[in-house]
């Protein structure tokens, strides 16, 4: 959705935290810096409804009108992320349980069981009240339900629920026991009575019943945003819905399944590193995102659903600070712009950031702000305006959908199914391995698309798996077909070893994909941290080796030492019309590039911008009759990039080529005959 014909910018805007003369200052303000949506009422649960059944909506009104009358239009916000105290105090049974047996107590947001009767009938309750009194309100223009779903429990309703689910899914206890390989330990059930949620345990506990238990939540969660969906829709279907996507490995919410339910996808991310894999993280995080939208769009139950199939939004970001471990650093001048500009080129329709004013107190009273401690007289604030000068120039763009050759496979499953214990190392992790993938592919210039099992390929000249653990007979299927019928396959270590529930595939790794790639895995070799064993061709491996055993393809790379040496490393594999590689270790990141460009190049995928600088980030969207080139300089110096045609930024005109800038971000317009 664009607003008023422009791209979305602005953030949440949390006005309960400051008395009304403020509120006309922050308009003016937004007008100023050139914002056009605002998320309001995300945590107000307990301003909206101070005691049960009394609501105080007055402020919310004066809050509506007046960012109407300024132009600046609403994401509203069902406050059900945060419950109020009273709510707490009154139904005691529905504050969470620790898989230790710990209830814990109110005092911080996401402290409810989405599961528990009493919070879901309070949830549908606020929702209902705001559907009634705002869904035709004139500064709507979006619905935003809750807020980063993900929090879990394992109390009573959860137990119920779970047990529910597990019926549902496996049908009969046979087929439940049958799933979790119940026989190990004498963990077999006679009973329904008997199955519990993963409680804290002596030892390992079950892999298969853990990961049912996220996939469990995924569904549970997803059930309680579709309630508050459905009465926002019945209200006013003209109104998109949508719910911020938090990412981390701790999240049970299997976003790419969710993309269905969804009108626009939406995206908080922060970037956890300081230096350069910051750049590289929000490219990921980005495509990741028009992943999921791509996935979703043909399903996409909304009514509201418009435009480009890859849309999507960064609902938040932090406009000055990037969240290291242990510390806040502030980013330098110009990176914020770069960084919401990343998103855009990727497909996003706007930037938005948490949040609009930095609060003087509170638990994030030093979270990054748009209007920071300093007020409007500060860097952040004039960043901030420039911002939205840029966004309105470009915002032609959004008619243009991103352009990548290359997907990437992305499973949630089998990122959880690899947290568990008792595994070969405990360094294994599905997310790590693609985002070392889109790591090499982004610094050689190549733009992805990650896709979900199942997803069609058939505009996508390669596919990558990276530590695809988890593959069904399905999955097994559609990989075959793209490979056998012309598509070109690279699949890493741990790829194929599980099915769907978790258990090995027996016969050899890399189990479900031994005859496309033409090889049998005997045997694993985890490397220690600091281990690294070098390869014919140069370079390393690293965390992982196998012993690799020739059943048709051929070898590209051995190891070139130790027990290994010899063995191949690195294969490829002639399959139908098509040709599949695998890689049995993980590449240094000069080697991944290398290998992963040489299979790129092969199956005829090419660079967005050939002959782009390192460092300079390309990524193009086309659209009918005109293509846009995002240039994003992340050097510390001025880089010649082959590009002709209008500088939307700028105004400048290149005919030959662009000078960008250290740092600095340009969005070409291209001439039609370039």
């Amino acid at each position: 959705m664009l607003v008023g014909g422009r791209l979305c910018y602005g953030g949440d805007y949390n006005p309960e935290q400051w008395p009304a003369e403020v509120w006309q200052q922050d308009v003016e303000l937004m007008r100023q810096a050139g914002v056009t949506l605002v998320t309001v009422g995300v945590f107000a649960w307990s301003r909206l409804e101070p005691a049960p059944g009394r609501y105080t909506l007055d402020w919310l009104d004066q809050v509506l009108d007046l960012l109407h009358d300024g132009g600046v239009q609403v994401a509203l916000a069902t406050p059900t992320a945060s419950p109020p105290p009273w709510f707490s105090l009154a139904h005691p049974g529905a504050l969470p349980v620790t898989a230790d047996g710990v209830r814990l107590h109110h005092g911080s947001r996401d402290t409810y069981c989405a599961a528990a009767p009493a919070y879901r009938a309070a949830a549908r309750r606020i929702t209902g009240v705001l559907a009634e009194r705002y869904a035709r309100h004139p500064a709507v223009a979006l619905w935003h339900v809750h807020n980063e779903y993900g929090a879990t429990c394992h109390c009573r309703y959860a137990e119920a629920g779970f047990r529910r689910w597990l019926r549902d899914r496996h049908g009969d206890l046979d087929a439940l026991n049958d799933a979790w390989t119940t026989s190990f330990w004498s963990q077999h059930y006679s009973d329904w009575a008997q199955v519990s949620t993963p409680r804290a345990t002596q030892y390992l506990p079950n892999p298969t019943q853990t990961l049912d238990f996220r996939r469990y939540w995924s569904d549970e969660l997803l059930s309680a945003y579709a309630e508050q969906r459905d009465l926002l829709r019945a209200a006013n279907p003209a109104v998109p819905v949508t719910t911020n996507y938090v990412l981390g490995d701790w999240v049970p919410v299997d976003h790419g399944r969710w993309a269905t339910e969804v009108d626009l996808v939406a995206v908080d991310h922060y970037p956890s590193d300081a230096g350069p894999a910051a750049e590289e993280q929000t490219a990921l995080a980005a495509d990741l995102a028009r992943g999921w939208a791509r996935h979703g769009a043909p399903r996409r139950a909304g009514p509201t659903a418009d435009g480009r199939a890859d849309a999507w939004l960064l609902m938040e970001s932090a406009p000055n600070l990037i969240y290291t471990p242990g510390r806040m650093h502030t980013r330098e001048p110009g990176r914020m712009a770069r960084h919401s500009l990343a998103h855009v080129a990727r497909g996003s329709r706007g930037a938005m950031f948490f949040q609009w004013r930095a609060p003087r107190g509170g638990a994030e009273l030093f979270h990054s702000a748009l209007v920071p401690h300093a007020g409007p007289d500060s860097r952040v604030f004039r960043e901030a305006v420039a911002l939205g000068g840029m966004l309105d120039r470009i915002a032609e763009v959004d008619a243009g959908a991103v352009e990548a050759s290359v997907a990437i496979g992305w499973d949630a499953a089998s990122g959880w199914a690899l947290q568990q214990r008792g595994l070969p190392t405990d360094r294994l992790s599905h997310h790590d391995e693609v985002a070392a993938t889109h790591r090499a592919l982004w610094r050689a210039g190549y733009t992805c698309d990650p896709v979900l099992p199942g997803d069609p390929l058939d505009r996508y000249a390669l596919l990558v798996l990276p530590a695809l653990y988890l593959a069904s007979d399905a999955t097994a299927g559609w990989v075959h077909d793209y490979v056998h019928g012309g598509g070109h396959l690279v699949v890493g270590y741990l790829s194929g070893v599980a099915d769907e529930h978790a258990r090995i595939r027996l016969g050899g790794y890399p189990g479900a994909f031994r005859d496309v790639l033409g090889v049998r895995v005997e045997e694993f070799h985890p490397l220690a941290d600091d281990d690294e064993i070098p390869l014919t061709g140069g370079g390393t491996g690293r965390l992982w080796s196998e012993t690799v055993h020739l059943a048709g393809a051929e070898p590209v790379r051995a190891y070139a030492a130790g027990a290994l040496a010899g063995s191949p490393a690195v294969t490829r594999h002639r399959y139908g019309d098509g040709v599949a590689w695998y890689v049995s270790t993980r590449p240094d990141d000069t080697t991944h590039r290398s290998l992963l460009t040489g299979a790129a190049l092969a199956a005829g995928a090419r660079p967005a911008c050939p002959g782009a600088p390192d460092g300079v980030e390309a990524v193009r969207r086309r659209g009918p009759g005109a293509s846009w080139l995002f240039l994003l300089n992340h050097t510390d110096r001025a880089q010649r990039v082959p590009a002709t045609g209008t500088d939307l930024i700028t105004g400048a005109v290149a005919e030959t080529g662009l000078t960008l800038p250290a740092g600095q971000v340009a969005v070409v317009r291209e001439r039609a005959d370039a």
